[in-house]
């Protein structure tokens, strides 16, 4: 409480003594779900047999115009810490999306695992970025719902079994609300992109275990239009306080010191991805039906 006053006066002397506006993320900035909007279960239906391209499409517009469920509307405060050379404490706070990024109502929604280029052209429009790998680790340690990974293996990259993994994550959860963590791989930024032998490249980290250690180390070996079940968008607010300042994230990460509170890795100079979903598969990394998989006619889960 004390620490959120500070931070509510801080920024009031900013914005009086900037002529800005400044104030603490606290909703996206998404019109109101659409009356006929459909549900997390009808949005399945509709893309089960469809394209990559389309269903991403697709999603891309639900989510931008506002068809989510309430509880993504709000941000999570994250806090964290570190001690420079010289003994110093400083602190950090930034804001997270509750859970990943999902289609639908609050009774029935259903999260959606999307290429990073449609996840980067979603976190611009709404003032966002993809978290670093330490990001993911801290949201873990914060949740206040931590499930254990259920990984599948048949069809990974269908609609269907995003769906199915859905469905298994709500199982588990119980109605339990609040941060929510240990059922998805996340999207993230990492120096390893730039850096990699390949371009195009997406990288996935996390779906941590009860014990706290992620399935999933760092990985940027993946082609950027692959996407399967077990990823997921978690979007975090641009703004982050230190030491109860405003800064952005980029302006945070390219600070040899302050770059620690986000980032564990030697590199930490990428920050986003591109959003063209424009080239061929075959152009960036293989032939696609390498991974894809045919979807049954009847999978028998909606």
């Amino acid at each position: 409480m004390v620490m959120n006053m500070k931070r509510s006066v801080h920024c009031f002397f900013v914005c009086v003594f900037t002529l800005s506006a400044c104030s603490l993320p606290k909703s996206v900035s998404l019109p109101p779900r659409p009356a006929t909007a459909e549900t997390g279960s009808a949005f399945y239906k509709r893309v089960l047999a469809i394209d990559w391209r389309e269903r991403e499409e697709l999603a891309k517009k639900e989510i931008l115009a506002g068809n989510i469920p309430l509880f993504l509307r709000s941000f999570t405060e994250i806090t964290t810490s570190i001690t420079t050379a010289d003994g110093k404490q400083i602190d950090a706070v930034y804001f997270v999306l509750p859970d990943y990024l999902s289609i639908g109502s609050e009774e029935d929604f259903a999260r959606i695992p999307l290429t990073p280029m449609t996840a980067q052209f979603i976190a611009d429009s709404l003032h966002c970025f993809l978290p670093t790998r330490k990001m993911v680790d801290d949201i873990y340690k914060a949740a206040a719902v931590k499930l254990e990974p259920v990984p599948m293996y048949a069809l990974r990259d269908s609609a269907v079994t995003m769906y199915q993994h859905n469905l298994i994550i709500e199982g588990q959860r119980r109605l339990r609300k609040g941060l929510i963590a240990g059922i998805k791989k996340d999207v993230v930024i990492t120096g390893a992109i730039p850096k990699g032998p390949k371009p195009n490249r997406v990288a996935i980290y996390g779906w941590h275990k009860a014990d706290g250690k992620p399935i999933q180390p760092l990985y940027a070996g993946h082609v950027n239009w692959y996407v399967d079940y077990s990823h997921g968008i978690r979007l975090v607010h641009r703004t982050i306080y230190i030491d109860d300042r405003p800064m952005d994230f980029v302006d945070v990460l390219k600070d040899r010191v302050l770059r620690k509170l986000l980032c564990d890795e030697d590199d930490c100079d990428f920050y986003r991805y591109e959003t063209d979903i424009s080239p061929n598969p075959t152009d960036t990394g293989g032939d696609r039906n390498q991974h894809l998989q045919k979807t049954p006619a009847n999978p028998g889960v909606f």
